[in-house]
């Protein structure tokens, strides 16, 4: 039999076959998986898996093969620095809803999960969350100046708040018949953000703290839904950190599509765009073209690199 994986809890797998059937599966002895990616889940989420019926009566199986991936996102795994993790597989559209405030979505976060958007070929969408708490012209400012930057480097970026269905509906019409994976700190509104776009699947939501000004976990593993109009989301916990795996040094001005889209200007080959003579990228920061705050990021990203990879 064969079916798509909607959930994942690390030993058992949410199993969909194309007639609606639910199976919950695991896997038993050596599997065949991708050689080409060491991580810490052989399967996830989005994945088309080959399984067999262990006991029919209660619909649980057994997983033998894990088909192709069209492509997949990966991040360091959340207990291994070392170690890779899957986030999901075959996917349309990467989704990090982000917030200027309540909590505050850092530029560095949001360009972390863009580079890896990017790196792994998947199109990637921004959505700012709660501008209606944004009374302050500071964060009203700083919306617009996000907004230019990233629109400018040629993303999608939507306004939303998440209880108004009016603001969301781009969104959904964006979405239809696209696998999608959602992102982003805990207590941005991912959760609230879903419930509007799937109404009867009662996702649990947290306040930010008032204490710390940060969101609470409410999503604990990887998950799909279905949208009512066609396609399908992934609910991914929150994360604190998007920490970049596989990058060298000299492919980061790879993804950067405003960088990309005049480094082969540069005098030299081999140019990281940051004092070599003859560089296009940096003759386009002095004109403007590219943003300084996105050049800021690719200069403290690069620092960060970690070269073992």
């Amino acid at each position: 039999m064969e079916g798509l994986v909607y959930k994942s809890t690390g030993s058992w797998y949410s199993i969909k076959e194309k007639d609606g059937t639910i199976w919950q599966a695991r896997i038993k002895g050596k599997m065949r998986i991708d050689k080409d990616i060491s991580s810490t889940n052989p399967i996830a989420v989005g994945d088309n898996v080959v399984f067999e019926a262990d006991d029919e009566s209660i619909n649980t199986g057994i997983i033998s093969k894990v088909s192709d991936r069209r492509n997949y996102i990966i991040r360091v795994s959340p207990h291994n620095k070392h170690h890779k993790h899957i986030i999901a597989s075959n996917l349309d559209v990467a989704l990090v809803v982000a917030t200027i405030a309540s909590p505050r979505t850092s530029m560095g976060f949001i360009d972390r999960f863009l580079i890896t958007a990017e790196a792994y070929h998947v199109p990637a969408v921004i959505v700012f969350n709660k501008i209606d708490v944004l009374t302050k012209d500071k964060y009203k400012d700083l919306l617009e100046e996000y907004t230019e930057v990233y629109r400018g480097a040629g993303y999608k970026v939507y306004h939303i708040v998440a209880l108004q269905p009016e603001t969301v509906a781009p969104l959904i019409a964006d979405l239809k018949d696209k696998t999608t994976l959602f992102s982003g700190h805990s207590g941005v509104g991912k959760s609230t953000l879903i419930n509007q776009l799937i109404p009867d699947i009662g996702l649990r939501t947290h306040e930010v703290s008032e204490w710390s000004g940060k969101g609470q976990h409410t999503t604990t593993f990887a998950e799909m839904f279905d949208l009512p109009g066609g396609g399908r989301i992934i609910d991914t916990p929150g994360v604190k950190e998007f920490g970049l795996i596989d990058l060298k040094k000299e492919e980061l001005s790879h993804y950067f599509p405003e960088m990309r889209r005049v480094m082969n200007d540069c005098k030299f080959n081999n140019c990281l765009h940051i004092n070599e003579p003859g560089c296009a990228v940096k003759d386009a920061l002095n004109e403007g073209m590219i943003s300084v705050d996105r050049y800021a990021s690719y200069m403290t990203i690069m620092d960060t690199i970690d070269e073992k990879w």
